[in-house]
C-alpha cells in the first residue's frame, strides 16, 4: 500500500543544480494554535520546531516562464538554524541541505466554485541541516 505522504528523498544537486543563496528564515506558524502564545508548527514524528529556509535557486531555468526563483525549504529542529557567513561582503551566503526530501502533492488552491480547476501537481522541500555550500562550485553551463 501506497502511503498518503510520501517523503523521497533527493540529494541536493538535484533540485539545485547551480546551488542555492540564503535569505532568511522564519517560524512556521500553525494556523490551528493562532491564539497561543506559542504557535510555532511542530513536526508529527518528532514533536520538534519547523522552521521554513527560504533561498534563492541560481539555476536559470528556474526563473523561466516568470516563476519565483525562491524555494521554501522546511527544517525540522529544536533551535533556529543559523545561516553560514558569507564568504562575499554585501551577498548571501550559499547554503547546502542535509538529508534532503521531496513530498509530491496536488495544489488545488487554483480550482474554482465555477467548476473550473486548474490544480496541479506540486511539491515541498525538507532537510535535515544546512551548512556552507562546498568549495567544489557547480559547472558553468
Amino acid at each position: 500500500m501506497v502511503p498518503a505522504s510520501i517523503k523521497v528523498p533527493v540529494p541536493f544537486e538535484y533540485v539545485f543544480p547551480a546551488g542555492a543563496l540564503f535569505l532568511g528564515v522564519d517560524a512556521q506558524v500553525d494556523f490551528d494554535r493562532r491564539g497561543e502564545a506559542d504557535n510555532q508548527a511542530r513536526d508529527k514524528e518528532t514533536g520538534e520546531r519547523v522552521w521554513v529556509v527560504r533561498v534563492l535557486d541560481l539555476d536559470a531555468e528556474a526563473g523561466k516562464f516568470g516563476r519565483s526563483t525562491e524555494v521554501k525549504v522546511k527544517i525540522v529542529a529544536g533551535q533556529r538554524p543559523v545561516p553560514p557567513p558569507s564568504t562575499v561582503p554585501g551577498y548571501p551566503p550559499a547554503v547546502e541541505f542535509d538529508g534532503l526530501t521531496l513530498t509530491p502533492y496536488v495544489d488545488s488552491h487554483r480550482c474554482r466554485a465555477s467548476g473550473q480547476c486548474r490544480a496541479r501537481m506540486a511539491y515541498s522541500l525538507r532537510a535535515t541541516g544546512m551548512q556552507p555550500a562546498s568549495a567544489h562550485a557547480p559547472a558553468a553551463a
